[in-house]
């Protein structure tokens, strides 16, 4: 089994730092897709981000550009375009989504890419589970079945109809957590220790593609001082918690960062909803609670032999 060490340094709330601005990335994506719209805002978001990722990576000179000329092709391009999809998945979801209560929904179907990271990797990865795994994704399966019950009926019918008001919205959500699993077991199978120099293209490829998108479509944009801040804002904060992941996963607790990490669900809803001024019922709050638990079993089923993708995680 696995044990726990709980010293948490400056390296290891770098981590947990990560972890709670990523925590922000679905209200934030919300509020600025409801302004300028969503490739807009993927757009611009991934433009500052990625500007930052690498004025920051040329910044440690010759040794980060030796680590991104090391990446393999299969990696750039195999693992570059799930990264791509997940972010423009995640975006078109959030802003395609009819209210910001189905913004919770949204969120937490794409926070199952854990239990579904831990489970592609019994493949990919060929590693191995224990008997956690089947009530560690059973919880997180219970858990969204709560996230999409209506007010009132507890019935598949009803789960089904409620998906079918806004299946765009709802299977956008479902691609970027099989897309974000995926990306998560290939990066450490194609790119093994040198993946963290990836990101630093990814980011700013990823923003090119969404602005070239933009640019062949109709989408009405009201920039206004807010959506700039908040571009700004998220932009660093997408770049800034890669950085300070990279650092906690080299030199911090990682075990206690990685299980720390399976939180990121409760921490994004709650977030949302004082950002967002929605008010969550208590089976939203449950079916959270329960998906963090069934990540957190899946993980632990799997921790034993090893964390098949604790330093690519993403929120």
């Amino acid at each position: 089994m696995f044990a726990f060490n709980f010293n948490i340094d400056r390296y290891t709330l770098c981590g947990l730092g990560a972890i709670l601005i990523w925590s922000t990335s679905i209200a934030l994506a919300r509020s600025i897709t409801e302004q300028i719209g969503s490739l807009t805002a993927a757009a611009a978001v991934h433009l500052v981000g990625g500007a930052f990722c690498l004025g920051h990576h040329f910044f440690r000179g010759p040794n980060a550009l030796n680590s991104v000329r090391r990446l393999s092709p299969k990696y750039l391009f195999g693992c570059g375009t799930l990264f791509v999809l997940y972010m423009l998945a995640l975006f078109l979801a959030i802003g395609s989504a009819a209210d910001r209560r189905q913004v919770l929904e949204v969120g937490l179907i794409n926070y199952l890419w854990p239990a579904l990271t831990i489970i592609f990797s019994l493949f990919l990865l060929k590693l191995k589970a224990n008997l956690l795994l089947a009530p560690g994704t059973l919880l997180a399966l219970l858990g969204i079945f709560l996230v999409l019950r209506p007010n009132n009926p507890t019935s598949l019918t009803s789960i089904f109809t409620n998906i079918a008001s806004n299946p765009l919205s709802y299977g956008l959500a479902m691609i970027a957590a099989i897309s974000w699993a995926l990306y998560s077991n290939l990066t450490r199978r194609w790119a093994g220790p040198e993946s963290g120099g990836g990101v630093v293209l990814f980011l700013p490829a990823a923003g090119i593609i969404f602005l070239l998108l933009r640019l062949g479509s109709i989408e009405e944009s009201l920039w206004n001082w807010r959506a700039v801040g908040e571009v700004i804002f998220m932009g660093l904060a997408t770049a800034l918690g890669y950085v300070l992941w990279d650092i906690a996963m080299r030199k911090g607790n990682l075990v206690f960062v990685a299980a720390f990490s399976y939180f990121t669900p409760f921490f994004s809803t709650l977030l949302s909803c004082i950002y967002l001024g929605i008010a969550a019922g208590v089976a939203l709050w449950l079916g959270c609670l329960l998906i963090v638990a069934g990540s957190f079993l899946s993980w632990a089923a799997v921790s034993a032999k090893g964390s098949p993708t604790s330093h690519n995680n993403k929120f």
